[in-house]
């Protein structure tokens, strides 16, 4: 994909220093007094990071608001074939006479029987027959909701009846019907020859997808009181997922296909979203979360004898408090203002009081002192023990309180901030004193430092040698003590050396034993188009972000939520309005978990795997895609109430509908922030840290896009977790954002002091190697190209012609060896005997001459 396929993110409101522009005008001056007062109000975030949210919101992001009369729609048709085969059945003497039976009082005998029913009608060759069927089948997946009371009564019989369907080989039955629809020539025709593409175009596959969505995401779900049974088809549903027994490959790659189908503008009445939502949860069914994850990192580090893990990344995370965010410009000069008017008058009472004793005429006070005074009464470094002693330790954020925008550098100074308020001693909680993290150190980083040592002291080096200490003063010796101390080798650096050993030594080592893991089923099977998963995958989420403006070449993503019927009033077009919003929030936050799982994934089991997924990634545009995706109002995007409660699955089909009004449409959920954005946002962050992670060319992109202004304002939500991985963004490239950024922001180099992991002769914070870190973009990534090719045609190249195979010369061998021969080769081997064997006059004596 070439740099003009993907919307690079134009910056207009910076200057060439990364800085904002001071904006003019009155409209502008009170979008930033709304913008000081967001930021003065935005509380902390009790927000828990985790692989999905509940399983509520799960499943009613399944659906869109558009499709909600077709949940009535799905009930008829099974109430009418229920009633049917139940009344068939009475006739025969099969049940007793029950004209009005209900499915949950019936016996699980009887409701395996109808279910076989139901697959068996499935095979019907009428179309509107079969999606009669797949819709009666949908509503027992959904839980029978008309036989039910409240919303635990639905998710219980949805559970239940997913279970029964899937014992009765539902899934493989859809699955067939999916691949039909798939291959619909004619659909995909008509599709791209219609002006205008609805919901209507996508109805069977919409049913379809549904039915599998609840039955992955409801079966992937643990609870406490799972029967045996229901636990084994689990492991026995995730194993079918996870192996090549679709088509000899994954079913995650028949989703892959559909994506890339209707990103090639093949198939556009594809439901993306639910397309998107179902390969997300299949890979985070078959290949684990992030907890499984992190138990497979440790078994990974025992199995290759490496020391374990410093401490759990995910419970520091969630230990770990938000800081204050910085201060706008506004919010500054409001509070320095008021500042000086209570000063002024404590102190104009003070002279006041002293007027007839003075001797010394009356003088007012400079701005500048006064703005140093200011400073001095929160020097961080004056009487820090009795600081320390006197305030709540919950209520000291320190970080990046009251740091200055960089739109208004000549306001560096911020009063400070009102004393906490007094709770009592038994509310108080003594954090650790400390950093979050264990410093790390790397084998290149210790080579590094005795290499510099030994020129400067001694005048030649050892080249990779750490243990000669030889000629060293006392104090290397101690430095280089606490660096072997915290010194951390990763499952990639090992797989790195012993890639490098495998190439070098092909025939010492031997074949390398490849264990068949879903991950490595799945890297198998994307392998060869991979490119075009990973640009399909960018264009979506490009489509989908808020930032991008329409175009009309782009995708329409919204072939799955546009009614047949446009609305035509106001209240009508409000809920379109919400609807398409929620469609669009739903598609980033899918698509998001699946990039970060992938990349996990593929970096644990082998780093080249992850570096390929990267590689295509960043040539696809990712970073500036994911910049241009923050380069907006991010408090505005988090908070956003893109929700109608009373119309969510399942509390639609249990309630009576009120009737809607435009203030209920505009008050949305009562939560302080959108569970699914800021979800959304860290998944994002997370990616592009991985991107950028040890790479200096990609690092430079991030100074190139002016990343550092955006990044900072995604500093102002509190949520600890955010705020750690723009910290982490913002640490990478601080010593080439110049002398001035990290002078003006240093209450920002202060929250990565604290936050961040050290690495202990990483010297982010000062710049004073940058001469010599020359930025050639293309001779890295070509490095790490040929590497990669090296590591694929070793591993999965099949067909090539390999020199070092090592001859057989042993006889008996060759001779043992099974030779598959024609199967008519018994009634010629005669005359192939006679051709070949005796005919040919063999020189005996020539074998004894020399060649």
């Amino acid at each position: 994909m070439q740099a003009e396929d993907m919307e690079v993110p134009i910056i207009n409101n910076l200057n060439d220093n990364g800085e904002r522009q001071r904006p003019k005008g009155k409209d502008v001056f009170k979008d930033q007094q709304k913008e000081s007062e967001s930021s003065m109000e935005s509380p902390n975030l009790e927000f828990e990071y985790g692989d999905t949210d509940t399983l509520t919101a799960e499943l009613s992001e399944l659906y869109s608001y558009t499709e909600e009369p077709e949940f009535a729609l799905n009930r008829d048709y099974f109430e009418e074939d229920f009633r049917s085969h139940v009344t068939l059945d009475t006739v025969f003497g099969v049940l007793p006479a029950a004209r009005g039976r209900r499915w949950i009082e019936l016996t699980v005998e009887k409701q395996k029987a109808y279910v076989m029913r139901l697959l068996d009608a499935l095979e019907v060759t009428d179309r509107d027959k079969r999606l009669k069927v797949a819709r009666a089948i949908l509503y027992l997946a959904q839980g029978v909701f008309d036989e039910c009371d409240t919303e635990v009564d639905v998710l219980h019989w949805s559970r239940h009846n997913v279970f029964l369907l899937y014992d009765m080989g539902i899934f493989t039955a859809l699955l067939e019907l999916l691949s039909m629809e798939i291959d619909n020539n004619q659909a995909c025709s008509s599709a791209v020859r219609k002006p205008a593409i609805s919901l209507a175009d996508s109805t069977e596959l919409r049913v379809l997808l549904s039915i599998m969505y609840l039955m992955v995401e409801t079966i992937r779900v643990q609870t406490e009181d799972d029967r045996p049974e229901w636990i084994a088809a689990r492991e026995a549903f995730k194993n079918e997922l996870g192996s090549p027994l679709y088509n000899g490959e994954p079913f995650a790659l028949l989703l892959f296909t559909m994506v890339t189908k209707f990103c090639s503008m093949n198939a556009p009445h594809f439901p993306m979203k639910k397309v998107l939502l179902l390969l997300w949860k299949t890979i985070l069914f078959t290949l684990g979360g992030f907890e499984e994850l992190q138990e497979m990192k440790v078994r990974t580090r025992e199995h290759l004898n490496l020391p374990p893990l410093p401490e759990d990344s995910i419970k520091v995370v969630r230990a770990m408090r938000a800081a204050s965010p910085p201060a706008s410009a506004m919010e500054l000069i409001e509070q320095q203002q008021q500042q000086k008017r209570g000063r002024r008058s404590r102190r104009s009472a003070f002279v006041d009081s002293l007027e007839g004793d003075s001797p010394y005429p009356k003088k007012q006070p400079l701005v500048k002192q006064d703005s140093l005074d200011t400073y001095n009464e929160r020097d961080p470094f004056k009487n820090d023990d009795a600081r320390d002693e006197e305030e709540d330790p919950e209520d000291t954020d320190s970080g990046i309180e009251g740091e200055v925008d960089p739109l208004d550098r000549d306001v560096i100074i911020q009063p400070p901030p009102p004393p906490p308020p007094l709770r009592p001693p038994t509310e108080r909680v003594n954090f650790p004193k400390g950093l979050p993290w264990a410093p790390k150190v790397r084998e290149k980083d210790i080579e590094h430092f005795l290499e510099t040592s030994r020129n400067k002291f001694i005048g030649f080096t050892l080249g990779n040698d750490t243990e000669t200490l030889v000629g060293l003063p006392r104090p290397i010796h101690e430095s280089v003590k606490t660096l072997k101390q915290h010194k951390y080798v990763s499952i990639a650096e090992v797989q790195m050396k012993r890639e490098e050993e495998l190439q070098q030594c092909p025939l010492t080592l031997g074949v390398e034993e490849v264990e068949e893991t879903p991950t490595e089923t799945l890297y198998l099977g994307m392998l060869p188009n991979l490119s075009q998963y990973v640009i399909a995958l960018l264009k979506l989420l490009l489509a989908a972000a808020p930032t991008s403006k329409a175009k009309t070449d782009s995708i329409n993503i919204l072939a799955d939520v546009l009614p047949e019927e446009m609305p035509i009033t106001v209240l009508q077009s409000m809920k379109l309005g919400i609807d398409v919003n929620r469609h669009k929030e739903i598609i980033v936050k899918a698509i998001s978990a699946l990039l970060l799982l992938l990349l996990k994934h593929f970096k644990l089991n082998h780093i080249y795997q992850f570096e390929i997924v990267s590689q295509h990634l960043v040539f696809a545009n990712c970073i500036p895609l994911i910049l241009k995706f923050f380069n907006q109002n991010i408090m505005s995007y988090i908070s956003a109430k893109n929700s109608i409660c009373v119309l969510d699955f399942p509390h639609c089909v249990v309630h009576e509908m009120p009737e809607l009004t435009a203030e209920s449409l505009e008050a949305g959920d009562s939560n302080q922030f959108c569970w699914r954005n800021l979800f959304s946002c860290i998944n994002l962050l997370r990616i592009l840290n991985k991107l950028t992670k040890w790479k200096h060319s990609r690092t430079m992109m991030l100074v190139v896009f002016k990343s550092a202004p955006i990044l900072k304002r995604a500093l102002k939500v509190k949520q600890a977790m955010m705020q750690l991985y723009v910290l982490k963004l913002l640490k990478i490239q601080t010593k080439y954002l110049g002398r001035q950024w990290r002078k003006s922001n240093m209450k920002t180099m202060s929250a990565i002091y604290q936050k961040v992991r050290h690495r202990l002769n990483d010297d982010w914070a000062y710049g004073n190697d940058i001469d010599a870190r020359p930025w050639d973009f293309q001779a890295e990534e070509c490095a790490l190209r040929e590497c990669i090719e090296k590591f694929n045609s070793r591993r999965y190249d099949k067909n090539k012609n390999d020199d070092f195979t090592p001859v057989d010369n042993c006889l008996q061998s060759v001779l043992g060896q099974r030779v598959d021969l024609p199967e008519d080769f018994h009634y010629s081997y005669e005359m192939w005997l006679e051709r070949e064997v005796f005919s040919q006059p063999i020189q005996w004596e020539g074998l004894l001459q020399n060649p």
